[in-house]
């Protein structure tokens, strides 16, 4: 079913302000092996002129991707989640992330298209200090795979995965790949 092109320019509400810890920088610089010192010593961070450690530019997919969850569960949409592989992703910054920022993040649908029986939806998540200064942009490319026409009507070839509101909050910061 494709999804309903009217939902283009859609604006979801803000979250609630996710606050930035060093000990959760220091872990996803660890975690995608990053041993620049200014995601983990004050010091280093302030030498290069920031109050604070900041985190790598990739940290800010984990609560962009959380907050896109409103569009994912959105029933009118009409978004399949089961059949859903994250397409592309892309940051502009005005500024670093740093420990102790407050972050919100408004989520809007830019497009919506069809492609070789694909649904295509872009995500653009406007990322704010409480205060209101604005951090990043973020925009998530999710690609909705086509049926594939030997399945049969109603399967579900991820019967066993849980619901796009557990998918979408548990978002980890890294990627993991497992081998089956």
């Amino acid at each position: 079913m494709a999804l309903d092109q009217s939902f283009v320019g859609r604006s979801y509400p803000p979250t609630d302000p996710y606050e930035v810890g060093r000990e959760k920088i220091r872990e996803f610089a660890v975690a995608v092996g990053d041993e620049n010192p200014v995601y983990t010593d004050p010091d280093a961070a302030k030498a290069f002129g920031h109050p604070d450690v900041i985190a790598p530019p990739t940290f800010v997919f984990a609560i962009t991707f959380a907050a896109a969850g409103l569009v994912i569960e959105d029933p009118a949409l009409g978004l399949d989640y089961s059949r859903v592989v994250h397409g592309d992703q892309k940051f502009a910054y005005t500024r670093p992330v740093r420990a102790g920022d407050r972050l919100t993040v408004t989520s809007t649908i830019e497009s919506v298209k069809s492609l070789a029986g694909n649904d295509v939806i872009d995500i653009r998540g406007e990322v704010h200090e409480e205060s209101g200064e604005h951090v990043v942009t973020a925009w998530t490319k999710l690609v909705s795979r086509a049926p594939d026409p030997a399945e049969p009507a109603g399967s579900a070839t991820a019967a066993a995965e849980p619901s796009a509101a557990g998918k979408a909050s548990d978002a980890a910061p890294a990627s993991v790949t497992e081998e089956v």
